[in-house]
């Protein structure tokens, strides 16, 4: 893993990154070398126009899921995102290469040459999804613990981390409780140094249950570093690998001593800048969309088109939420808060269309323009939810500290969710962006959450 400004990307990500981007960056350039004495003429455009192409193939990619490290992905379902891809990298590549000012038998022979670099570019999307060569890549991790929190965290690498490779479970000296299987711990008298050296392995993960009473072998851990071997605890493998702040592995000194949770007035100002910016733009693009759902919901039902709700914000500060009326107006006519569910019954016809491909939500960029709002944070929630999970949750109002957002990384990476259950795994990835935001992170979230829309994930 890698990180960058404060978010964990892998390798084999970044390098995909990089040999998409090369590939058609090369492509073009190769192509006008070839012609010859008009080559330098030309070059700088065609140049300058592949990257452009190059940054267009890695919005669509990101958009469409394909940079993302899962390995429970169908054939099928890839071909299926790499054809949508098309629908996009190929116009695209048709009309950027279009305005190369060159001879139009020239021009023609880039812009041919672009889109079949734009094609290669998604076959070797599908084929590295389902070769194996990522099984080459992957990393060899021990697991020093034998009990529940070991336990959890090789559930978790099986589950979400293709490039993770368990060699095996190191049993801490003072544990008692063994639930991994016994086949799979390596204790056979070395000590961890020489077991870790053993195994050529990349990572220790520490997840011990036990900690007292000289459980913690530091020599033995500190020599491993020094071989080069990668050390985390427990919380730290569930930041990097799930991109969550797991709640019960997490004490507050890890999150007051460790790195994260920067705020400022530089990062502030560039922030709110964005967000005017990327508000005015999708409203600009959206506006006919929003005329035609709030015709929609005025035929179907009598009752305002939008309304306005009281939500938590930052600090703890109220405002008012808007968003497109997706429920009958006696949604509440007992006046008592209530979760919404999937499949709710109050929710209209119109109104769950609208949820669905999450057209409600964008009355909220007037929030963002108001400065109540950003474009990307925790989901507001109401004053009522609020002061029950602050009492059930720890670290729950941690994530008043930012701003609430019209998506956020909770939003992208789980789905909607009714419950306590649910509201804990939410705040687990919300912990995670509060201690993490950046621009950068702000960016790929806006980007998952174009695919997120596309696919109707987690829709309520």
């Amino acid at each position: 893993m890698i990180r960058i400004f404060n978010h964990y990307l892998h390798r084999q990500t970044l390098l995909q990154v990089f040999f998409d981007l090369g590939l058609i960056v090369f492509a073009v350039i190769a192509v006008v070398l070839s012609q010859g004495e008009s080559a330098q003429t030309v070059l700088p455009f065609a140049a300058s126009h592949g990257l452009s192409l190059a940054g267009c193939m890695f919005v669509i990619n990101s958009a469409t899921g394909f940079y993302q490290h899962v390995h429970n992905r169908s054939v099928t379902e890839s071909c299926a995102r790499a054809l949508f891809g098309l629908l996009f990298g190929l116009p695209l590549a048709y009309v950027i290469f279009s305005l190369v000012p060159s001879t139009t038998s020239h021009r023609d022979l880039l812009t041919l040459v672009a889109m079949v670099a734009v094609a290669a570019v998604m076959v070797h999307r599908v084929y590295a999804a389902h070769s194996g060569a990522q099984a080459r890549l992957r990393s060899r991790i021990l697991i020093f613990g034998v009990g529940p929190a070991a336990r959890a965290v090789g559930n978790t690498l099986r589950a979400s981390d293709p490039h993770a490779q368990i060699v095996g479970y190191y049993a801490g000296p003072n544990e008692e409780q063994h639930e991994v299987p016994q086949p799979e711990i390596v204790n056979d008298g070395a000590n961890l140094t020489e077991a870790a050296l053993r195994l050529n392995v990349d990572e220790i993960v520490v997840a011990l249950s036990e900690r007292r009473g000289g459980s913690m072998p530091l020599r033995q851990l500190l020599d491993c570093k020094l071989a080069g071997v990668r050390v985390v605890d427990i919380a730290t493998h569930f930041e990097k690998t799930l991109a969550q702040i797991n709640i019960k592995h997490v004490n507050a000194g890890w999150l007051v001593f460790g790195d994260g949770f920067s705020q400022g007035m530089v990062r502030a100002a560039i922030k709110r800048a964005c967000d005017l910016v990327f508000a005015l733009l999708i409203l600009a693009v959206s506006w006919p969309l929003m005329l035609v759902t709030a015709l929609a919901i005025r035929l179907e039902s009598r009752g305002p088109v939008l309304y306005r709700q009281e939500r938590v914000g930052l600090n703890g500060v109220n405002f008012k939420v808007i968003k497109f009326r997706s429920m009958r107006t006696d949604a509440e006519k007992d006046g008592k808060p209530r979760w919404a569910s999937k499949n709710d019954d109050r929710v209209t016809r119109v109104g769950r269309f609208i949820r669905k491909v999450r057209i409600d939500e964008l009355p909220q960029l007037f929030n963002v323009l108001m400065g109540e709002m950003s474009m990307v944070g925790p989901r507001p929630e109401r004053q009522y939810f609020v002061d029950e999970l602050v009492s059930k949750i720890p670290y729950f109002a941690v994530r008043h500290s930012v701003k609430p957002g019209v998506t956020g990384w909770a939003q992208v990476r789980y789905e909607y969710g009714s419950t306590i259950e649910d509201s804990v795994e939410k705040l687990q990835y919300d912990l995670y962006y509060v201690k993490n935001h950046s621009l950068f992170l702000d960016l790929l979230i806006m980007l998952e959450t174009v695919a997120v829309v596309l696919t109707g994930k987690g829709a309520r």
